[in-house]
């Protein structure tokens, strides 16, 4: 990466902040004003497109052109569709039980502890795991190695991105018949992962990462999707979903002992 283009990282990574910093601020004031933080799920996907379209914006001189294009297309792409999809499962829902139980524990200023734990948190988050969008749109050097690389990363986006679709309408599907009601969702790409739309996740940020990679700078990010990946399977993702499952839905002990926790796979008999 030339001097100029590490500048202009810099200079535009630190507009980022600053634009998620101010974004996510909005969403507290919303979330306060009706009382419920379950809000800022919807605007995790619009964050990530977000930083796409305003570094895109500033560096309109760097990088190379298809792979600025096609950063910001399957960037801007997942984070809406996302965002739109989380928007409408939560339409006239309550509070999201996460946030209702850490609100529950925090002394002192709840308010507060929502700000910097719920909403600060996930802007830094969004800055952190978009870096290699950052990088890429910023960094030159194609080659055909970085070429090969993007296209298995485009691949892989398309995989990752009609695996979680998938699995959140097979899942609003089932969720939208009373006669579901209370029982436990095991059809489809359920049958295969117990969280396809986590695994899909998963996919479009290995992918982003493989198509910024041409430009080795990116290398440099691959903290970025692992953390990602950490984040669904270990951290605010998976063990808190089947936490509440386990509690909520008869049966999950026997459907996880016979399904996939992650990668898809056919169930044990």
């Amino acid at each position: 990466m030339r001097a100029e283009s590490v500048g202009a990282f810099a200079a535009v990574s630190a507009i980022d902040v600053a634009v998620l910093l101010v974004a996510f601020s909005g969403v507290f004031v919303v979330g306060m004003a009706r009382g419920r933080h379950r809000y800022v799920d919807a605007a995790w996907g619009s964050a990530f497109a977000l930083v796409a379209v305003v570094t895109a914006a500033l560096t309109t001189d760097h990088g190379d052109g298809w792979r600025r294009w096609l950063l910001v297309v399957c960037t801007v792409g997942w984070g809406l569709r996302l965002s739109v999809h989380i928007a409408r499962r939560g339409l006239g829902a309550p509070e999201d039980p996460r946030y209702a139980a850490m609100l529950a524990k925090a002394g002192g200023n709840p308010a507060w502890t929502a700000f910097t734990r719920v909403y600060v948190l996930q802007a830094v988050l969004v800055w952190f795991i978009s870096l290699p969008v950052q990088v890429g749109l910023v960094a030159t050097g194609a080659s055909a190695a970085g070429t090969a690389a993007a296209v298995i990363g485009v691949a892989l986006w398309l995989l990752g991105l009609g695996f979680e679709a998938t699995g959140d309408w097979q899942l609003a599907r089932f969720k939208a018949d009373p006669a579901n009601r209370g029982r436990l969702m095991t059809e489809g790409l359920w049958r295969y992962t117990r969280h396809p739309n986590y695994f899909g996740d998963a996919c479009v940020w290995w992918g982003l990462f493989l198509i910024g990679v041409g430009a080795w700078p990116t290398l440099l990010t691959i903290l970025s999707p692992v953390l990602m990946t950490w984040l669904l399977t270990s951290g605010s993702g998976k063990p808190l979903v089947e936490a509440h499952l386990k509690k909520t839905r008869p049966g999950y002990a026997e459907y996880a002992a016979r399904t996939s926790g992650f990668i898809p796979r056919p169930p044990k008999t």
